[in-house]
């Protein structure tokens, strides 16, 4: 065999691990997906996960799983304990209150720079094309399942490409602490009920529109009070959780 040959035959093996990379790195992305909605859907529970029970009924092996907790424990989700695991981590209501509250302020700002520097055409396909998406999953009789995963790349494609539009680079690094209490991220969409979720992706329609005509004022007052009515939104549905807890346990 020739040398050319060899260099032929390493070319197409490392071509294929590469590709073997990318399935892999797809697959993970998938599960970490999964567990992620389970876990701030509050499915997991609270306290340690049992990564056996967890991967036997995800229908994978520990590996996979292991790589997605690890992740998630990277986003602040689980912490992570040597020779105990890992645990959902929990957050009170004041320290997912304050996150808010920060959100708010910082996408409201961000909203008014979209609002100053103009939405490229791009970015404003972009939008009308998730609020669009949005419009129709949340249309008539829904699947709270499929809605739920649907609706959450909706929201957090909206909210990133007005953030994308600000160009501001400590708004992100903000944002990015913000999201490190879980419940506040763009991506927790169905922690309420289904009529809140209708009206913030209203609210999103006026945001846009407020941005689109060059109203920096307006979209940023609308984009704040958006985000706090999303914490309205979940504190209420956190408290309702509390008292029920604690009615059963009577």
């Amino acid at each position: 065999m020739s040398a050319s040959s060899n260099v032929v035959d390493m070319s197409q093996a490392t071509d294929a691990a590469g590709g073997g990379a990318v399935a892999q790195r797809k697959r993970t992305g998938a599960l970490t997906e999964t567990i992620r909605s389970a876990l701030l859907d509050g499915n997991l529970g609270k306290g340690r996960i049992n990564e056996v029970h967890l991967a036997n009924t995800l229908g994978v092996s520990r590996t996979p799983v292991r790589a997605a907790l690890q992740m998630l424990t990277g986003e602040g989700l689980l912490d992570h304990a040597p020779n105990r695991g890992f645990a959902v981590r929990s957050f009170s209501l004041d320290e997912i209150g304050d996150a808010f509250e920060v959100r708010a302020l910082n996408e409201g700002l961000a909203c008014r720079l979209a609002a100053e520097r103009g939405l490229t055409l791009a970015q404003g396909d972009t939008i009308r094309e998730v609020l669009g998406r949005g419009d129709r999953l949340l249309a008539g009789h829904v699947d709270l399942v499929e809605c739920r995963r649907g609706y959450a790349e909706v929201n957090t494609q909206f909210h990133a490409t007005l953030l994308e539009a600000a160009g501001s680079r400590l708004i992100v690094d903000v944002l990015k602490l913000c999201n490190r209490v879980p419940q506040t991220t763009t991506h927790n969409v169905m922690a309420f009920n289904l009529d809140d979720v209708r009206q913030r992706h209203a609210e999103h329609h006026a945001i846009y529109k407020a941005v689109a005509l060059r109203e920096p004022q307006s979209a940023q007052a609308q984009m704040r009070e958006h985000i706090l009515h999303v914490k309205n939104s979940l504190v209420r549905s956190a408290l309702a959780e509390r008292i029920a807890s604690a009615r059963a346990g009577e």
